[in-house]
């Protein structure tokens, strides 16, 4: 799933028209059924319209140094085009309308920044991988399952692949997957498409059938810039010692430490690590996506690494790699 932040992309339509801009926009693959902005043409550029008539000032959210600014025309709407392309992906964002913050009535929402926010998809040169296509496809269901840790019933969607109802016989590996910061257990699946990613694989022959197992991580009560204070050792409890055993009790897993993994973006990747480390038992394969590094002196400091850990996946987007600030655990270019 690719979750960037756009560079600079604040500006009106005059600004963006100034540059060479594609007039080939279309709507957004992300847009509610029926509306035709926001839009986006074939550089990447995005454009905005908002029905507001008693607005004062309206913006966009994404991007640095303000976002987007719209101009109000005679009709009461608000357009605007970004100055420049975003990434490729997925991206969250809101608006500002006088002050208050809204999300566009155009598109879809999706749980991001600790919100339901707007998403608008920016077609990506590889996106193939992650189309829907006319393959055969697996199931996503929700589970409730009881947390005695917590005390509370906490909700967990389960990925199964498509030949799973049909071989009543076969029993399968599974993947923890963790959402990053402000999402939740809905991510993967909704912004991700974790199940069409696994869908595609599965018909390509790419990959061999598993269950894909995605809850809440516990992480959306700590602030950006206090993730030191951060405790995982209660959403350890949760996912080791209650998630765990209820879904192989109730599905038809390989309930062993050789068939279990786990994986996990941005601050789900921290949290596999800290947990991984500690639970050689439970994970033989472990994946961090721009969230940490496993190092040569975690490997050695760390007894029954090298004889329980199967893979170690580590990831990193090109910009995470190339930015001047040290990172939180090291930079994977030398420690991975």
């Amino acid at each position: 799933m690719v979750l960037l932040l756009a560079g600079t992309l604040f500006g009106v339509i005059g600004a963006a028209e100034a540059a060479d801009i594609n007039e080939d926009f279309k709507p957004s693959t992300l847009n509610q059924p029926g509306q035709e902005y926001p839009q986006v043409n074939s550089q990447g550029y995005a454009r905005f319209r908002v029905v507001a008539p008693e607005a004062k000032s309206v913006t966009v959210s994404l991007g640095g140094n303000g976002g987007t600014s719209l101009t109000k025309g005679a009709d009461g709407a608000w357009t605007g085009t970004t100055t420049g392309p975003l990434d490729e992906g997925f991206h969250y964002y809101h608006l500002t309308v006088d002050g208050g913050t809204f999300n566009d009535p155009g598109t879809l929402s999706f749980y991001g920044s600790i919100r339901w926010e707007s998403g608008i998809e920016i077609p990506a040169h590889d996106r193939d991988f992650y189309a829907l296509k006319d393959v055969p496809h697996g199931r996503v269901q929700q589970v409730l399952f009881p947390s005695e840790s917590t005390g509370t019933v906490r909700r967990a969607f389960v990925y199964t692949p498509p030949d799973y109802e049909r071989n009543q016989s076969e029993r399968y590996p599974v993947l923890y997957l963790q959402h990053g910061w402000g999402e939740d257990e809905t991510a993967w699946v909704n912004q991700g498409n974790a199940n069409l990613i696994m869908d595609n694989l599965l018909a390509a022959g790419g990959t061999k059938p598993f269950l894909i197992v995605m809850t809440y991580g516990m992480t959306n009560d700590v602030k950006i810039g206090e993730l030191a204070k951060f405790d995982v050792n209660q959403f350890e409890r949760v996912l080791v010692d209650e998630l765990v055993p209820y879904i192989d009790a109730n599905f038809r897993t390989l309930a062993d430490q050789p068939h279990r993994a786990m994986a996990g973006l941005s601050m789900g990747g921290m949290e596999t690590r800290w947990i991984t480390l500690k639970k050689f038992d439970t994970f033989s394969h472990i994946g961090l996506f721009s969230g940490g590094t496993i190092s040569l002196e975690d490997v050695d400091g760390a007894p029954g690494f090298k004889d329980k850990v199967r893979l170690v996946f580590v990831s990193y987007g090109s910009r995470e790699l190339d930015r001047s600030s040290p990172m939180r655990v090291g930079n994977p270019r030398e420690t991975t």
